[in-house]
């Protein structure tokens, strides 16, 4: 299965407040490190939604992305002397992160946070099966959508509009990851991760100013935003960074597979949404789908 991990190792390596995450995580199983880089993602993404209320879902996405970008900014302090494509490759980036949190964060507004980081998870799911003759990857394919047409269906199904938000945050995920190759390939550290994180919070700036106005410089509001974007990205992206050096990429993807049950838990416990028993099964039926073509995946040449 493709790397499914939301910065790719490439513009992340060599800083030293990342090394020093590391040597401070250094005697914790990479396993472990991946699974508390899961829960913080997904506890950050129920501590977002309930920013909702105050700024709205693009007020929330804007503050997440522009206090990340500040930290990495600062962290990095990257060079805007960068050649024609690279550029390209960092807007690129930016706005396929823009637009990835935007449809996650529509989604999450109208159906429940398990069911949409399940849908979401076709994405790099489609990535890791895409292109594969092999009847066995088709087969994953099946099993995951039908866990997708259960999970809408099931006891009164979901709502269309934010299943429909939540597929599109699955389809910027995977250019998310085929994007994050190329720009890994051409930037050092991560200094083009922190300019493409830059760039997108400036598009989606606007999105934010419109719907919360001046609600997005209120103190209280500022700190449950920094505290969403130390939960949904920077923790994550050093946790996953060490987990990397320490284990295969695809070990890395078989544990990232179990995303999206727990967000199903994480939903349940902050938010106290509750998934129906069928719509369990069917996150049930994209874990192993997501398992399956990880585990069984033929070997990278």
């Amino acid at each position: 299965m493709a790397n499914v991990e939301r910065v790719p190792s490439g513009p992340l390596s060599g800083s030293g407040f990342l090394k020093a995450s590391a040597r401070a995580f250094g005697a914790v199983p990479p396993p472990a490190l991946v699974m508390l880089g899961i829960v913080s993602v997904q506890v950050g993404a129920a501590v977002a939604k309930q920013l909702f209320t105050h700024v709205g879902a693009m007020g929330t996405v804007t503050l997440r992305l522009a206090l990340a970008a500040v930290v990495l900014l600062l962290v990095w302090r990257p060079s805007l002397r960068l050649d024609r494509r690279t550029w390209a490759v960092v807007a690129g980036f930016g706005l396929v992160l823009g637009a990835m949190n935007l449809c996650f964060y529509q989604a999450i507004v109208r159906i429940p946070l398990g069911a949409a980081v399940t849908i979401e998870f076709l994405g790099p799911l489609a990535v890791a099966v895409l292109g594969s003759r092999r009847w066995l990857d088709g087969l994953w394919a099946l099993l995951a959508a039908t866990g997708v047409v259960l999970l809408t269906r099931a006891d009164g199904g979901l709502d269309l509009v934010g299943a429909g938000f939540a597929l599109g945050a699955g389809a910027c995920w995977a250019g998310y990851i085929l994007l994050g190759a190329k720009l890994g390939s051409r930037t050092s550290d991560g200094r083009g991760l922190a300019l493409a994180m830059a760039f997108g919070a400036v598009l989606v700036l606007p999105f934010g100013v419109a719907e919360a106005g001046s609600a997005l410089l209120d103190p209280v509001v500022l700190i449950a935003g920094g505290a969403v974007a130390l939960l949904s990205s920077v923790v994550p992206y050093s946790l996953e960074l060490e987990a990397l050096r320490r284990i295969p990429p695809r070990v890395f993807s078989i544990l990232m597979s179990l995303e999206p049950a727990v967000a199903a838990v994480a939903g349940l416990v902050v938010l106290h949404e509750a998934l129906r028993p069928a719509q369990w099964v069917a996150v049930c039926c994209v874990v192993l789908a997501s398992v399956g073509a990880t585990r069984y995946a033929r070997p990278e040449v």
